[in-house]
């Protein structure tokens, strides 16, 4: 079952795309010249900035042939939204919102990192799932946010029906929570980071560790079904740029979190701590988990997750999604 956003939101999503597509048109991409245009979305995080700012700052787009249009959007399902009405090419998404291409609406073109970002949260003076019960708990929909409450609520034998859940976008979470306004949220670092400056005694009820044992939590690139089968050349080229990106970051690991700061404009140490979260892997570590099938055991995990979690009517083969063979095959 596909998540339906409210006609607003999705007018708003557009429009938004429309007008950073016309600020590109006036210098906002990153070079200029006959190269292919890519457009690329990203989250403002170290996981979801790092290889942008990166390829931004090493000039890897021009030396790949490529002009790319970076667009910042708040979560996964909207670019996987942004993908399927051709406003952009390529995007990023956290752990939460792989059932999306799972369920055929993306390609899933390259892993990340392993996220262990994600946390359920209360106001002080809860401290258990139990407590929660009956109260208002805020989540971003489809998200690693509402991934990780609903690991959480399974591991205590509840569900969200024991809960008051209230869909909220991420910017709302950060202001409802700090005025008190919800008892808890599904939520993720750092925009976690900004609510504990505001409610410093909050309690982290629940965190991807907790179930790292039976769940993957990756963060990935996606592409757009016909930008994969239709536009082979560029794919390659992107998956060249953040292949060599993703050797940067692993190999200059403090300087990949400046460029990642400097790029949002904001404080190193902010990175620095969002970065700890995560778990950085090499090109070569990733080939290698993708040629002996930890990737696609990865994959299986998270979709067993999202039938129980009534995301996904059956279990999708990572292989129909994961083009596993176009990311190891951009390095050769």
């Amino acid at each position: 079952m596909s998540p339906v956003l409210p006609r607003r939101s999705l007018t708003t999503t557009l429009a938004g795309v429309a007008a950073m597509a016309l600020l590109a048109a006036c210098g906002g991409s990153s070079s200029g010249g006959s190269s292919d245009k890519v457009r690329f979305g990203y989250i403002n995080d170290f996981n979801g900035a790092s290889l942008i700012a990166i390829a931004e700052a090493e000039g890897l787009w021009k030396k790949h042939g490529l002009s790319a249009d970076a667009k910042v959007f708040t979560n996964g399902p909207l670019q996987i939204q942004a993908l399927g009405t051709d406003n952009l090419d390529f995007g990023y998404i956290g752990p939460g919102a792989m059932w999306l291409p799972a369920s055929g609406q993306a390609k899933v073109v390259a892993i990340n990192t392993l996220g262990n970002s994600d946390r359920v949260l209360a106001q002080p003076g809860i401290t258990s799932m139990q407590q929660l019960k009956g109260k208002t708990v805020a989540v971003p929909e489809g998200t690693s946010g509402d991934m990780i409450l609903s690991l959480a609520l399974e591991k205590a034998g509840m569900t969200k029906e024991d809960l008051k859940v209230v869909p909220m976008d991420p910017s709302t979470i950060v202001s409802a929570f700090s005025s008190q306004q919800v008892d808890g949220a599904g939520f993720w670092y750092p925009a976690a980071a900004t609510i504990k400056k505001q409610v410093p005694d909050l309690v982290e009820l629940a965190k991807n560790a907790d179930f790292e044992q039976d769940v993957s939590f990756p963060t990935a690139f996606v592409a757009g079904n016909k930008v994969v089968a239709d536009q082979p050349e560029k794919t390659k080229k992107v998956l060249a740029v953040l292949r060599e990106a993703m050797t940067f970051r692993s190999e200059h690991t403090d300087e990949a979190i400046k460029l990642t700061a400097d790029k949002l404009k904001i404080p190193v140490e902010q990175v620095k701590a969002d970065a700890a979260n995560n778990k950085v892997l090499s090109v070569a570590e990733l080939d290698e988990l993708t040629r002996d099938g930890t990737v696609v055991k990865w994959l299986e995990g998270m979709n067993d997750y999202f039938v129980n979690a009534g995301k996904l009517k059956k279990p999708a083969d990572p292989k129909t999604y994961y083009t596993g063979d176009l990311f190891t095959g951009a390095g050769k």
